[in-house]
């Protein structure tokens, strides 16, 4: 490949006399005459000090642009933006937390190609700012590598966000008093990084990785460390190499590429949100995916990882015995993964997992396949007269897999969480939340508080929950998210009144509402939808493109000629 094909799309923007005036604000900028030959690769930061997950990312984001021009490219750093999930969580800017991956995957796309980059590496370190940019990249389809910001290390005592909002149901049973709140809260979240758990960053960390859009290992390792210092070097030479290789993400992001994903994420007992991101990322790569699929790779696929929140072991004491390339290389003998997938390194899956050693004798973090967790996923896709469209629930067997119980209805979270934390749920009870769908919320909010307070005042075992909402990846018990269609579109769990009974059923996959079809008309002709929370701005943007949690809540729009 000749110098101008290596910038196929930066010499547009600086070569011949008619773009001097872009070659003089580059200068004001830092690049120098040679740097103008260079392919340009932007580096998208998600650096902020609204949250610990992302604070240390520009730092991470020079070591990537340095490591592109050591390569013979010309590192640009832009920034996006990101939201706080454990900040915002229970309060009305949580609405803004999901709608905020298809806000970065827009800035991202806009920057890159406004500017002209030949390669992109995008640097993540929160829930929706990985899928976002890995959406970008499905989108630009140009060269580019994904870097996790990195897992965050344990508080005292192993604490981390999750132990904060159990807290709060255990205080307000009784069990601890406002001294041991307080201490938790202060001890809990050490320094910089994402959600020490196997939660919804690291997660989609995983699962990025699986897909092959990281260089190993990039899943796993500390947000603080010498490892994530060199991966974040090592990723701007992988996208010159990208460029010289003429690899792009749909080469890589195939339909066996998702499939191997998903795995990975039952494998490791992931986030209910994989299912969402998954769905967003392959639908941005035009990759047929459907929530049927999990259904189908879960069949044979066993959850195998000890993590939390379901789990007792943490992100940093997996890294401690080699991360995931160790439970990858397994799965690949086991037929789990398509070895021949594409990946950044150039090389395919297997070739990458070829000398990858197995875990240390005597750890009891990632189980054998004869004796796992859970024979086949915890992630489990329900269908009945309350999800006709499909709800997504997270059930490890450790909860039962049956829960039948009376409906306790709520129009919000906080109304949800206020009723928990005052005694008003008793054991038996299935806690309906709903509009907090896509469009109903807008935004569709993570239920983490509700689920926290449960735990908290010990009723994980008793209490089910569902929702047209979402779970954070820190949630667990027997809770159903993801109900479609949503209550705000006038799906059926808009209909369920108090007192009504409530089945959900994993082994057969069913979510039902025991009562009568006339009895549903009934309601549905007498039903009104009540006036959205937002009228104008963003929220009201995305209520009217936003599609279904069943097809990844995306604002992916028709095309032109449809």
């Amino acid at each position: 490949m000749d110098e101008k094909e290596l910038r196929r799309y930066s010499s547009v923007v600086v070569d011949g006399d008619e773009q001097a005036s872009s070659r003089a604000m580059l200068r004001a900028v830092g690049f120098t005459e040679e740097d103008f030959r260079r392919p340009q690769i932007g580096v998208a930061s998600t650096w902020a000090m609204t949250t610990p997950c992302n604070m240390h990312i520009n730092d991470l984001a020079a070591e990537a642009a340095a490591g592109a021009d050591e390569a013979g490219g010309k590192g640009v750093i832009f920034n996006t933006m990101t939201i706080s999930d454990g900040i915002s969580m229970g309060t009305p800017g949580m609405r803004y937390s999901l709608v905020s991956r298809e806000i970065i995957a827009d800035s991202i796309e806009a920057v890159t190609a406004g500017e002209g980059f030949d390669g992109l590496v995008a640097i993540g370190g929160c829930d929706k700012n990985m899928p976002g940019c890995v959406m970008a990249m499905a989108r630009l389809n140009r060269p580019a590598v994904f870097v996790y910001g990195g897992t965050i290390r344990p508080g005292a005592k192993r604490r981390d966000i999750v132990s904060v909002f159990e807290a709060v149901g255990a205080k307000s049973s009784g069990k601890i008093g406002a001294d041991e709140l307080l201490e938790v809260e202060q001890t809990a979240i050490p320094g910089p990084g994402a959600c020490g758990g196997m939660y919804t960053a690291n997660t989609m960390a995983s699962a990025i990785e699986a897909l092959g859009m990281s260089l190993a290992n990039s899943s796993a390792q500390e947000a603080v460390s010498q490892e994530k210092v060199d991966d974040c070097r090592r990723a701007g030479e992988a996208v010159l190499n990208l460029i010289r290789l003429d690899i792009r993400p749909r080469d890589i992001m195939t339909r066996k590429a998702f499939e191997n994903a998903i795995a990975v994420v039952i494998a490791l007992g992931g986030s209910t949100n994989a299912v969402l991101h998954l769905l967003a990322m392959a639908r941005e790569a035009e990759v047929p995916l459907a929530i049927d699929d999990f259904t189908a790779i879960g069949a044979r696929v066993p959850v195998l990882a000890d993590l939390k929140p379901s789990g007792k072991y943490l992100m940093s004491e997996l890294i401690e015995i080699g991360g995931i390339q160790p439970l990858m290389k397994r799965m690949l003998d086991q037929g789990l993964l398509h070895g021949d997938c594409l990946t950044v390194t150039g090389r395919s899956l297997a070739e990458n997992l070829a000398d990858v050693g197995d875990y240390p004798g005597g750890q009891d973090i990632i189980r054998p396949f004869d004796d796992p967790i859970k024979p086949d996923s915890h992630l489990a896709i329900l269908y009945g007269n309350l999800a006709p469209e499909g709800a997504v629930a997270k059930i490890t067997g450790k909860e039962g897999l049956r829960f039948e119980g009376t409906a306790k209805v709520y129009h919000s979270e906080e109304e949800a969480l206020q009723a928990i934390l005052d005694g008003h749920i008793e054991a038996g009870n299935v806690i309906v939340i709903r509009y907090e769908g896509p469009k109903g919320a807008p935004g569709m909010r993570e239920m983490l508080s509700p689920t926290g307070a449960i735990m908290g005042k010990g009723l994980g075992a008793d209490v089910a929950l569902i929702t047209d909402g979402r779970f954070s990846g820190g949630s667990h018990g027997f809770v159903v998210g993801h109900v479609t269609p949503e209550a705000a579109v006038g799906g059926p769990i808009a209909l369920v009144e108090d007192v009504d009974t409530v089945i959900i059923d994993a082994q057969d996959k069913a979510i039902s509402l025991q009562i009568d079809d006339q009895e549903i008309e009934r309601r549905r002709a007498a039903w009104k939808r009540p006036p959205s929370p937002v009228k104008t701005g963003a929220l009201a943007k995305y209520r009217l493109e936003v599609s279904s949690a069943s097809e990844g809540a995306t604002t992916i729009p028709p095309a032109w000629d449809e």
